[in-house]
């Protein structure tokens, strides 16, 4: 299958319902289920590569989060958070109609992970957690904050890819054709150009961050990956600007005591498309 399938599930809110979109790979009767949940502004599609990979493994789910790609824009911007993300997840799992699911998140989307595994009756088997934790460095925020939410218009793919490469160095190597498939589900077509896929107003909560609030997220978040019981694997581009190699040594010996594994030369995020990435998210999840 090189294509996947596009699907919605109705979600609630604090404002009323909103439709998540999500990609789908594999036998859709397969009971074992891989749900991968991208970045901040990025969306489902970022996970082609590696799905492709595991569709005949498994069943792979791969989320637009609200206010990315297909899905529905909130009417609150403040809803753009954590708790939305996970009560969303937590439906989207209700509708696949399995007691349990192994979960790829890369840095927004390990969070939401995080979090989800650390719930009691969590349906989380197996985490993934891409080059995140409950420690976010702030010069990784700074760097982030200064494009999330910025007006942007490309007048070509091409330009798009370019543009988008200037701000991705962290992604690490990638050849061109490699890039510019990252790049393509990543624009919305707008009059004679493209534009990014996603809601600017989910840099609104973000750019709200107070020191304080900070300093009380990183507090949550490590009580919860204390609770988390899944074996925990945990990769890190060794040149990561978010997530520290002292947060990430911290966290094999806190929580779940993930596996770590570092990938030389990349930074934020790798992006499982290289093919040494993939092998040893394979392993990990198809492991005894």
């Amino acid at each position: 299958m090189n294509e996947p399938r596009l699907a919605h599930v109705q979600c609630l809110s604090a404002r009323g319902l909103h439709r998540m979109a999500y990609w789908e790979w594999g036998a859709a009767d397969n009971p074992r289920v891989l749900v991968c949940v991208h970045g901040l502004s990025r969306q489902g599609r970022d996970f082609d590569t590696l799905a492709r990979d595991l569709a005949n493994d498994y069943r792979v789910v791969c989320p637009d989060v609200v206010g990315r790609g297909h899905s529905d824009w909130l009417a609150d911007p403040l809803g753009y958070g954590i708790p939305t993300y996970v009560a969303d997840m937590v439906t989207l799992v209700a509708r696949l109609n399995v007691p349990q699911v192994d979960w790829v998140g890369t840095s927004m989307g390990g969070l939401i992970g995080l979090m989800l595994a650390s719930l009691p009756n969590a349906p989380v088997r197996r985490l993934v957690l891409n080059d995140v934790g409950p420690v976010i460095q702030a010069q990784a925020l700074t760097r982030i904050g200064s494009y999330l939410g910025q007006p942007a218009h490309w007048p070509t793919v091409e330009a798009a890819a370019d543009a988008l490469w200037a701000i991705s160095q962290g992604f690490g190597p990638h050849t061109r054709e490699e890039w510019l498939a990252l790049t393509r589900h990543q624009l919305k077509a707008e009059g004679q150009g493209y534009k990014p896929h996603y809601d600017p107003a989910i840099a609104v909560p973000f750019k709200a961050v107070t020191a304080e609030l900070a300093a009380a997220g990183e507090a949550a978040l490590w009580a919860a990956y204390d609770r988390i019981t899944a074996p925990t694997l945990l990769l890190r581009g060794a040149q990561s600007d978010l997530l520290s190699a002292e947060t990430a040594q911290a966290m094999t010996v806190r929580g779940p005591q993930a596996q770590l594994h570092s990938l030389p030369g990349v930074g934020h995020a790798p992006t499982l498309v290289a093919a040494d990435q993939r092998a040893v998210v394979r392993a990990f999840l198809l492991g005894p």
